[in-house]
């Protein structure tokens, strides 16, 4: 069932956001080779504690995972997509690294993610996470009341498609409220003027995925939770929570 917010909720929904914003600064600010990728989740853990913000990702165990996710914080790392465990693994210059982060506050959640290069960025990385960025910014603008859901999967995959880049089909964006995935889902493909009609105080979490290697091909890990490319091809992942109102949308997960 899709919820629609009131005013009220999309102001507390704005603190959480801010929370997810913060960590996500943190760990990008912290990040630097050398360091474990389990420790980038420690800096998130810090954020959230301090804010008195609990995690959704902590402990959550869809149908599709045989263990319970153990983090806060997903860190997918070059061929890596999403939902990455951080490890013991070190950073090395040159990386592509996709954090993404989850916090609830006062019940309200908010759900974020970015990507960024440790070091050095290879240029047809930066293009990649350019692109992707890009593809956000076109969804988050096509999020407006009377759009469709249909209208913000075009726009994301209008600018992956125009890139050359892989679109990966089963993995999307999603509702979000007192849970972090909730209805609709939001595609990051499809055709416009399809779908639900976009209403003053529906919130979604925007999140395009693009693959370098122009295919749509991915694989589960060993550990359960990883995507990665199938080709090694590198992956970025941007996502915001995003509130559809009358004054436009409302990006919720900013620090």
């Amino acid at each position: 069932m899709v919820e629609i917010k009131t005013d009220a909720a999309l102001d507390a929904m704005r603190a959480a956001g801010r929370v997810v914003g913060e960590a996500l600064e943190a760990v990008r600010a912290a990040a630097a080779p050398g360091m474990q990728l389990r420790e980038l989740d420690e800096v998130a853990r810090t954020v959230l504690r301090e804010a008195g913000a609990d995690s959704p990702f902590l402990g959550y165990r869809p149908s599709f995972a045989a263990t319970p996710f153990p983090a806060v914080l997903c860190v997918s790392v070059n061929d890596a997509i999403v939902h990455g465990i951080p490890d013991r693994s070190r950073l090395v210059d040159g990386d592509l690294v996709s954090i993404d982060c989850g916090a609830l506050v006062d019940g309200w959640a908010g759900d974020a993610a970015l990507s960024f290069t440790v070091g050095t960025a290879r240029p047809e990385d930066q293009r990649l996470m350019d692109t992707t960025r890009q593809a956000l910014e076109a969804g988050i603008a096509a999020a407006v009341v009377g759009a469709r859901i249909g209208d913000i999967a075009h726009a994301i995959g209008s600018v992956g498609r125009a890139a050359g880049y892989g679109i990966p089909e089963d993995f999307g964006g999603h509702g979000i409220g007192r849970q972090m995935h909730e209805d609709p889902p939001v595609p990051n493909d499809g055709r416009p003027h399809r779908g639900m009609v976009l209403r003053h105080g529906l919130v979604l979490a925007i999140e395009p995925m693009f693959l370098a290697g122009g295919k749509n091909a991915y694989y589960e890990a060993a550990d359960g939770w990883t995507l990665r490319t199938s080709d090694g091809s590198r992956a970025a992942h941007f996502e915001h929570t995003v509130a559809v109102t009358d004054a436009g949308p409302r990006v919720l997960t900013t620090a």
